[in-house]
């Protein structure tokens, strides 16, 4: 995100790939359900790039503070793409909707909003969040919303290496030492409870029609795809509850206001700034 700039890291695209500037200099504008789905799809992005930030410097290694950069740097964009087509409908910018709306009005998931732990617990979450949005990418591009499609259609090369990232980690750890067995398991345990939230159906869905993906159609390949690369590392799928509520209808995790009020405070300090 940036405030007025124009030197955007995240404006690079390949090839004739869409851009979030294509969107807003495109004079699309998304219908009012369209435009509160692209606001789910964009805060879900831009909740686990702020999360997954925390790590440049602090992760393992060299080369894995870069990589889990760049996936940062990837969902960044994801974000970019539908709070900008989101905001269309209601005359708001992506940064509007990025920096000054309060903690209820996000509809974020709480599997992204939830802390990193250690290294283990992260890519947990990375795993478990990949592979839905994979098999969510994968159908959207036949939105028949074209900007929906056109969006999804860039950001599904990027979450399929997210994917092999996360997989990778998963053998890494899972076939390593005891102890990083143990905290991969550990860590798979803590973000179960949040599965079950990300393949609710809601009225919302419903009433897009084709121009949605309905989530709890994506559960069946999700749950044979993760626990094949489970079975491989020898870890096992967590026998848990799951998390109370997780219907997007405002509830939030009690994390979701630090992560704003880390992530809002420059822009809300300096409304309007420019560099």
């Amino acid at each position: 995100m940036s405030f007025a700039s124009h030197d955007s890291a995240t404006k690079q695209s390949a090839g004739h790939a869409i851009t979030a500037e294509d969107i807003q200099a495109g004079g699309a504008k998304a219908a009012e359900d369209v435009a509160r789905y692209a606001l789910q799809l964009g805060d879900d992005a831009l909740m686990l790039s702020q999360r997954l930030g925390w790590w440049i410097a602090r992760a393992p290694e060299l080369e894995e503070d870069i990589a889990l950069a760049n996936i940062a740097l990837d969902l960044l964009g994801h974000a970019r793409f539908f709070l900008t087509y989101a905001g269309t409908a209601w005359g708001k910018t992506e940064d509007d909707l990025a920096y000054f709306r309060d903690e209820e009005e996000f509809r974020s998931c709480r599997l992204v909003e939830q802390e990193n732990g250690d290294f283990g617990q992260t890519i947990a979450r990375q795993l478990i969040f990949s592979y839905y949005q994979y098999e969510l990418y994968r159908r959207l591009v036949h939105s028949s919303d074209p900007t929906l499609a056109a969006i999804a259609d860039k950001a599904l090369k990027e979450v399929q290496y997210h994917q092999d990232h996360a997989g990778q980690w998963v053998l890494r750890l899972g076939l390593g030492t005891e102890e990083s067995k143990r905290r991969m398991q550990e860590g798979l345990h803590t973000m179960w409870p949040y599965v079950d939230e990300l393949f609710h159906d809601d009225e919302l869905v419903d009433a897009l029609g084709d121009a949605a993906v309905r989530p709890s159609e994506l559960r069946a390949d999700f749950d044979v795809r993760l626990q094949a690369v489970l079975d491989e590392a020898e870890l096992s799928v967590p026998e848990v509850l799951g998390a109370y509520g997780g219907d997007r209808s405002g509830r939030f995790s009690e994390q979701r206001g630090h992560i704003l009020a880390e992530m809002q405070v420059l822009a809300r300090r300096h409304p309007g700034a420019t560099w």
